[in-house]
């Protein structure tokens, strides 16, 4: 591609949080905690479908994916970013950065595609009721389950090839703390327009595709609960779906302020990093405690394991 060597650039740098080397021990305990919260509250999720049967249902069984990739998504840049506050080398090799990049996005897109499957499982759940044992069925949830990971990954290794096929020998600085398209692309030396245009249709493609999923079972789920004539019916009914609605919000959110705002940020790389860290690194860990405090089965599925640990020991 344009003549220049892909090999030229060996490793990249990771643009740290901050330059100012007396908050690089305070920033590493902050995160150093928040991954350990994290790693905590969703393993305890994990745990509390795991042991109680009463949770042994499609909509948990969704949710401990979600939890699983909650629990993967920092994982993929957390730990690389504590070793760059503690020893303040920065460096990543060039097949890090492409291992780094493909498991972040793979691990996304999976977290797209899972939170349309779990919107469709609150639509069959609340517009058919009498035919939801029959709709979602484990043979079923198994195939949905399979194809959220399975897309996933499969998108992430289109992107993976189209970023790392370009010609890297300027400068290998990525400006963000880990390794994502759009800063890497940015570093190529050879044309990035197919590259960029690539991202673009597939995003459109795989992104508004579950967006819509997802638009649109909630949009009949509303209509269905509105048409509801008890009061205690309708709070009944948002109350299954109120902790996902909710977790739908924070991700895409956080994620629209990520990536769509990222050409807005070009002359605020300290903005960009914060805003990327609302998307990797806070809501993995909000995510059990929306979980945990809205519905009242995890809460108790909680407690009890909790309790019985406690009476263990």
């Amino acid at each position: 591609m344009d003549g220049y060597n892909l090999t030229t650039v060996t490793h990249f740098i990771l643009t740290g949080l901050s330059d100012l080397p007396e908050v690089r021990y305070p920033l590493f305990a902050v995160f150093a905690v928040t991954y350990q919260v994290t790693l905590v509250g969703n393993g305890a999720i994990l745990l509390a479908i795991g042991t109680e049967k009463k949770l042994h249902t499609p909509m948990y069984y969704f949710l401990a994916n979600l939890s699983l990739l909650d629990i993967f998504c920092p994982s993929a840049t957390v730990p690389k970013m504590l070793d760059n506050l503690l020893t303040g080398n920065h460096s990543i090799s060039f097949l890090g950065c492409a291992l780094q990049l493909y498991f972040l996005v793979a691990l996304a897109g999976t977290e797209v595609f899972l939170l349309a499957v779990m919107a469709y499982d609150r639509y069959v759940a609340i517009c058919f009721p009498l035919r939801y044992t029959l709709i979602m069925t484990k043979a079923r949830c198994a195939q949905l389950i399979g194809g959220t990971w399975a897309a996933g990954f499969l998108n992430s290794l289109l992107h993976t090839v189209s970023t790392f096929r370009l010609s890297f020998c300027k400068s290998n600085r990525v400006n963000q703390y880990y390794c994502d398209i759009p800063p890497v692309v940015a570093l190529s030396c050879s044309s990035t327009y197919m590259a960029e245009m690539f991202v673009f249709v597939v995003s459109i493609v795989f992104g508004i595709g579950a967006f819509l999923t997802t638009t649109v079972s909630y949009t009949y789920i509303i209509s269905t609960i509105l048409k509801v004539q008890s009061v205690e019916g309708k709070r009944r009914a948002f109350s299954t779906c109120t902790s996902h609605l909710l977790v739908v919000g924070l991700f895409y959110g956080t994620v629209i302020f990520t990536y769509l705002r990222h050409s807005s940020n070009q002359h605020s790389p300290a903005r960009a990093r914060l805003i990327a860290m609302l998307y990797g690194v806070m809501t993995p860990m909000l995510n059990p405690m929306i979980y945990s405090l809205r519905n009242t089965e995890v809460k108790g599925a909680l407690s009890r394991v909790l309790c019985h640990r406690a009476c263990l020991q």
